[in-house]
């Protein structure tokens, strides 16, 4: 998604947004890994680095592979891909 490279879905991170609402009512929603690909909801897939991740964000690709709008924060998503490139 961030760096537009295809890939087998298996080197690919699977993300979800979970939403949630804030007290103006307005949707918020929270980029979540799949690591096990099990999540119920549209998915969209990216590769485990920051640089995609970093490309995806400025493009504003997840707002349209996961058909949302309003506020998406990635702070879960970016932690858990530092912590895979850390671990690697």
């Amino acid at each position: 998604m961030g760096c537009r490279q295809r890939a087998a879905v298996s080197e690919l991170l699977r993300v979800v947004a979970i939403a949630s609402v804030t007290d103006s009512g307005s949707a918020q929603f929270s980029l979540r890994p799949d690591f096990r690909r099990a999540l119920p909801g549209r998915g969209a897939h990216v590769h485990p680095v920051a640089g995609c991740l970093a490309l995806a964000l400025r493009r504003h690709a997840f707002g349209r592979a996961l058909r949302i709008t309003g506020v998406i924060d990635a702070g879960e998503l970016s932690e858990a891909i530092a912590s895979l490139t850390a671990g690697a």
